[in-house]
């Protein structure tokens, strides 16, 4: 595999076209939070089960230095269903797909962090913070 390294402000914009991409819609992105295995990238959704829907701030985050910090996301009041959130889908305001993201407990490596992963359905799902840092692999 090719090694690739990129400068600060490369790195940087490709952080800021996800929010672009996040914001786009008219009304803020969100996330869907799921179980199960995470599809190939963009993929239909299957046997996976939509565990609760977070909506992003507007603007939903902010780039420096090649990291994207997502700001306040907002909880979601009332989990879909019982389960453990595995991953999460990334969409705009009108529902089209943006990307798809590792989930994972406070002091973890993963794009959104929570206290727990397991949600009951009609129960509160938090999302403590996010963020996507663009590497020199």
């Amino acid at each position: 595999m090719a090694h690739l390294a990129f400068s600060t402000t490369l790195r940087t914009a490709r952080s800021q076209a996800i929010i672009t991409a996040l914001d786009a819609a008219a009304t803020p992105g969100k996330f869907l939070l799921y179980d199960g295995t995470q599809p190939a990238s963009g993929a239909a959704i299957t046997t996976e089960t939509l565990i609760g829907t977070c909506v992003l701030s507007d603007p939903c985050g902010t780039a420096t230095d090649g990291v994207l910090t997502f700001a306040a996301i907002a909880d979601d009041p009332i989990a879909d269903a019982t389960g453990v959130i595995a991953w999460a889908r990334g969409v705009d305001g009108d529902n089209n797909f943006v990307l798809d993201m590792s989930c994972g407990v406070t002091g973890g490596a993963q794009s959104l962090l929570f206290n727990t992963l397991s949600a009951q359905a009609g129960g509160v799902i938090q999302v403590l913070s996010g963020s996507i840092t663009e590497g020199n692999v």
